[in-house]
């Protein structure tokens, strides 16, 4: 997730100057193995160990004062030596982590956490009464597949969900190209689940709310319920440790949306945008919303806009506990740390220079490595100089440098920088990763229905949430695409049962390999029914043009073409002639 980087400024300080004039003596002596002490405004970052926190009061929502303590610029100070107040609250790590396990925490159980069965049966439920309504609303001359409509049921859907979930990895330009007969690009195994036919009607029907009870002033109506249901899972199954973040997450839509969004910065430049709070320890999703302008499902904070009250909307369960949240620039201000401070939670985050109540830094010419300070007494602001200006502001670090690990390529020594940029970086990066390992395997495809497309968002948040809680139960160590795989192949062992796509309709493209590869002649398979007498078409006498077609059976095929065939002269000819 992209984060804004304030426009840069120049500033100076002389004491701040002169300190970082001797930063490579600094580093020299925190990279040296006598065992010097450093000096006491360099500190060297050590690995985090595990955090946790207290959820004693069962998941109830803290009430959040609508008060936020406007933070005034003359309240700001030029510092070199601050040490932040912190939280207030010793954060206590005794109820972190799963809550109520199940008794096998297996892939598919961790799966059915957040994916229920209570929750399929509604989804099973809404798709059988809306396929009955297209049918009423269709045309008896128009209606197609909906003529051949058989209800669904909960071990269908949970076979149709792995389908698509599959489609995320085998990727292909279309749908029909997964029942392709086209030898280049065929895919057997997904007819065998499902006929093209059906597939499609499933997901044409495929709906989550009654539109004849629609909520007109809800722009979220097709999509509330079950997006209710599956968020409330999400807080209820897992309790974070001390570190959350606020983040933004995009679902990419082009289409006619009043929710959608512009992003020209991004690669996909309209989508919905999602704000999601996590666990930054583990990247556990534990609260989203979903952004619908002045419509958005948030407890508006005036002092603090539409950024801050979507951050306090988030937290409300997880206030007065000693979390220490990390946010981009899009959220930070000076009011909404003031206010989170005065709950009991520590706050850090870049920030943009103009935001209302940051301090006037005073110098205007810094060159890389510079840094200035200013605090009010519970705030650190940062602004520090690397190949353009960044602005920090903090709650809950002191105003003292921190060796890196990454290393400058020029002097050949660790990179220092303040100690609330390098946490910084540490903590939004971790999000950052786990949001990429699931983009490589996102099944949301392009749909006419953009409720259809938030839903197996929903899916794939929910399946990156039972991987990582199944890692935290187990212990075992897996990619998510091996999580992905074990789950899928464990849901078609219990709901599915293997379909034997039927014989005719179009005959299958020719295999451009067939005058290529090496063809050997081998006896077909003996059946049980036929025993010695398996016979088959074959495949030049029944569709030859160079004589007369006729229907001749044959005890022998080419194993590498899956074809019957005469041992002669059909044999040779189908492996030698271009047209037979």
């Amino acid at each position: 997730m992209s984060r804004k980087t304030p426009k840069k400024e120049q500033l100076t300080d002389e004491e701040i100057i002169e300190l970082f004039n001797n930063s490579e003596e600094i580093i020299s002596d925190s990279s040296s193995s006598d065992g010097e002490e450093l000096p006491s405004n360099i500190v060297l970052l050590e690995s985090p160990e595990d955090e946790a926190a207290d959820f004693n009061d069962g998941g109830k929502e803290t009430k959040i004062s609508d008060e936020a303590e406007e933070v005034s610029y003359s309240s700001w100070r030029t510092t070199c030596n601050f040490t932040p107040p912190g939280p207030g609250v010793v954060f206590d790590n005794t109820n972190s982590g799963v809550q109520n396990p199940p008794a096998a925490p297996n892939e598919v159980q961790c799966f059915k956490m957040f994916i229920t069965e209570e929750l399929v049966e509604e989804l099973v439920q809404e798709t059988n009464r809306h396929a009955l309504q297209l049918q009423d609303e269709t045309c008896t001359a128009s209606k197609g597949k909906l003529a051949k409509w058989m209800s669904t049921d909960i071990k269908e859907m949970y076979t149709f969900l792995v389908t698509v979930l599959l489609m995320g990895i085998v990727k292909k330009s279309s749908l029909r190209d997964y029942w392709s007969t086209d030898a280049m690009i065929q895919t057997p195994f997904f007819g065998t689940l499902f006929s093209q036919d059906r597939f499609l009607s499933l997901l044409r029907c495929l709906n989550f709310a009654n539109s004849v009870k629609a909520d007109v002033d809800d722009p979220l109506f097709e999509i509330r319920r079950v997006f209710t249901e599956i968020t409330s899972s999400f807080r209820s199954v897992f309790v974070p440790y001390r570190d959350l973040c606020v983040d933004q997450s995009i679902m990419n839509w082009k289409g006619r949306l009043a929710l959608r969004q512009p992003f020209p910065a991004k690669n996909n430049r309209f989508g919905v945008k999602f704000f999601v709070l996590r666990d930054v320890l583990t990247g556990y999703v534990l609260d989203m919303i979903i952004y619908t302008r002045s419509t958005t499902d948030i407890h508006h904070h005036a002092s603090l806009g539409i950024s801050g009250s979507v951050v306090m909307t988030l937290l409300a369960p997880y206030l007065s506990k000693g979390h220490i949240l990390y946010v981009d620039s899009w959220h930070s201000s000076p009011t909404l740390f003031q206010l989170l401070h005065s709950h009991g939670t520590g706050a850090c985050g870049t920030v943009q220079a103009n935001r209302r109540g940051m301090p006037a830094f005073t110098n205007n010419n810094m060159t890389k490595g510079q840094v200035e300070y200013q605090e009010n007494g519970t705030q650190l602001a940062v602004k520090w100089c690397n190949k353009r200006d960044v602005h920090v502001l903090t709650t809950v670090h002191a105003s003292v440098m921190a060796v890196s690990q990454k290393v400058d390529y020029t002097t050949g020594q660790k990179k220092i920088k303040p100690l609330c940029i390098l946490e910084y970086d540490k903590k939004m990066g971790a999000v950052d990763k786990a949001d990429m390992m699931k983009s490589f395997i996102e099944c949301a495809r392009k749909t006419t229905k953009w409720y259809k497309k938030m839903f197996f968002y929903m899916l794939e948040t929910a399946i990156f949430n039972s991987f990582i809680v199944h890692r935290q139960l187990s212990g075992k160590v897996m990619t998510p695409l091996e999580f992905r795989m074990n789950l899928m192949r464990a849901l078609l062992e219990e709901n599915s049962t293997p379909r034997i796509p039927p014989r005719g309709g179009r005959p299958a493209l020719d295999s451009p390999l067939r005058l290529t590869a090496r063809h050997f002649l081998s006896e077909i398979p003996q059946t049980e029914l036929q025993g010695r007498r398996t016979r088959r078409a074959c495949k030049v006498c029944i569709s030859s043009k160079r004589r007369t077609k006729k229907r001749r059976s044959t005890r022998y095929m080419c194993v590498a073409c899956n074809i019957a065939l005469c041992a002669t002269p059909c044999f040779e000819e189908y492996h030698t002639l271009k047209n037979y």
